[in-house]
Formats: C-alpha cells, sequence, structure tokens
C-alpha cells in the first residue's frame, strides 16, 4: 500500500518532536517514559507500509530519537528511498 508524501512528512515532524524532548536520563527521572511509545507514536502516520519497510523504519526512528545528529541523515535517506514521488 502506497503511503502519500505528507504521510512521511508527518512523521518527520514527529521524530523532530521526540527527539527534542529526548535526553539520556529521561528513564531515570521520570518513571513513566517509554521509548517505545514515542516510536509508536512517530510512525502512525505510516502504518501502510510494507512491513519490512516499516520494520527498518522503525529501527531508525528510535536510533534518531536518541541520536538525532549520528543518525538523521539516513533517515532522511530512506524516507526519500520510501516515500513516492511528484510523478507517482
Amino acid at each position: 500500500m502506497s503511503v502519500p508524501h505528507e504521510q512521511f512528512d508527518d512523521l518527520l515532524s514527529r521524530v523532530g518532536l521526540a527527539a527534542l524532548f529526548y535526553y539520556p536520563e529521561i528513564a531515570v527521572d521520570d518513571d513513566e517514559y517509554d521509548l517505545q511509545k514515542d516510536i509508536a507514536f512517530c510512525m502512525e502516520p505510516v502504518e501502510g507500509i510494507d512491513a519490512e519497510d516499516f520494520d527498518r523504519l522503525r529501527a531508525l526512528v528510535g536510533r534518531v530519537i536518541t541520536n538525532p545528529s549520528a543518525h538523521r541523515s539516513e533517515l532522511l535517506e530512506l524516507v526519500m528511498e520510501l516515500a513516492p514521488h511528484g510523478d507517482e
């Protein structure tokens, strides 16, 4: 199933927001924090993509939330690969 490009834009916005609020000590400072919930929130807009692509993207989203500087380029490359182009 194809997911509109706007859905990938939403995913990127959500990942950016989750990364802004993440810091390594959050699991100690906030008993209720759960990285998996942040990842699930970020992935909601693209739930219709192929399962293999979803898994690849999900793992990368988690890495970007916890270390955006190290992984953001990789996330952008994967989104460019998966998102439909204007002529599709």
